[in-house]
């Protein structure tokens, strides 16, 4: 147990320090971590393992709220153990059905033995369940690894669906899951991106760069001229460091100028992200998701006298409401913004939605 807690304290530091950042690492370190924890502990009862998991995920999310993706794992996680637990009890139970004629078990009584609610271990009920079920849920936590990894794979080849020839196409920063979506589109099609630098980080400068590199005709423009620009474009396609329960964006700071701009010349947003970033928690407070950086970039201290009369935040991100996406893209298909209550019921359990216990 000491070898665990040093895992997940040394996850936890990293995330405190923001050494560990970005949805897709800060995931799969949940993900590596959790597997861990779930094969070196002890644990009988599902109540048991949903107490554990929990416990470390309330950890992980405290350490740096605004990496929803590591919250949403460890749901999609808890999610995976609720399913694998059930499926046990209704082996338990037809088992104990067929051993005991006289008076079968309930389903009803056998599921809050296995399920932890009366306080009994399975053996002291006789209820048993297949020894493998600690395998099982190993196995289908490795399954979400896997999609985790291919999740570039599975959302850019539908890249040719959704980009047409001679199209222009605008973005914002750098994202890497648009930055491969564009790359494939590209064996295809021939079109042309304008790319918004994004300042104070000037990412999308980067993003320009690579995707010149791949012999896509590409623009940078200010962040000023988006709007001006706008009538011009044909489609804007979007990262996002987050997808909240309303269809709404946690994205790179400049997002919701571009959406907005977009919406106003009614230019179709998609969105390519991977279901991982869909969070089932909705932005009752916006700022909650938000973190601000040094505002040296925006105003140095060279300014003088100025500084002292301006209070400068510089936000990282923007909050964008899902009135502004037309579609999502993620490793699943094509999703309206209206259809991802259903991705949530089927991804997530009701009672993980908060770490409370």
């Amino acid at each position: 147990m000491s070898k665990n807690n040093e895992l997940v304290d040394d996850l936890v530091a990293k995330l405190k320090r923001r050494q560990l950042v970005g949805s897709s690492t800060v995931a799969q370190a949940t993900l590596k971590l959790l597997i861990v924890v779930i094969s070196k502990n002890n644990w009988t009862t599902c109540n048991q393992l949903v107490t554990l998991v929990k416990s470390v995920g309330r950890r992980l999310v405290q350490a740096n709220p605004t990496e929803l993706a590591v919250g949403n794992i460890i749901r999609r996680v808890l999610h995976v153990i609720r399913e694998e637990f059930r499926e046990a009890e209704s082996i338990a139970s037809h088992m104990d059905q067929n051993e005991t004629h006289s008076a079968p078990l309930t389903t009803s009584s056998s599921m809050y033995n296995l399920l932890g609610e009366t306080g009994s271990t399975p053996a002291e009920k006789n209820v048993q369940y297949p020894s493998s079920l600690r395998s099982n849920i190993i196995q289908e936590i490795r399954e979400i690894k896997d999609e985790l990894e291919n999740i570039y794979e599975n959302i850019k080849n539908q890249a040719s669906l959704q980009i047409h020839s001679n199209e222009i196409i605008m973005t914002v920063g750098r994202s890497k899951t648009v930055e491969e979506f564009l790359k494939m589109a590209a064996v295809k099609r021939k079109f042309q991106v304008l790319v918004a630098e994004s300042a104070p980080s000037y990412s999308g400068q980067e993003m320009a760069l690579e995707l010149s590199k791949a012999g896509i005709e590409t623009t940078v423009i200010p962040d000023s001229a988006v709007f001006a620009v706008m009538s011009r474009v044909n489609k804007v396609i979007l990262g996002t460091h987050a997808v909240l329960a309303n269809g709404g964006l946690v994205a790179i700071s400049g997002t919701h100028m571009m959406a907005a701009a977009a919406k106003h010349h009614s230019i179709p947003v998609v969105v390519c992200t991977g279901l991982y970033k869909l969070s089932p928690l909705y932005p009752y407070d916006e700022d909650s998701f938000n973190v601000t950086f040094n505002p040296d970039s925006v105003l140095g201290f060279e300014e003088g006298d100025l500084i002292e009369k301006v209070t400068v935040t510089n936000p990282y991100y923007d909050y964008v409401s899902p009135d502004f996406v037309n579609l999502f893209i993620t490793n699943q298909g094509g999703h309206p913004p209206s259809y991802l209550y259903r991705l949530i019921v089927e991804n997530y359990d009701p009672n993980d939605h908060t770490f409370d216990l």
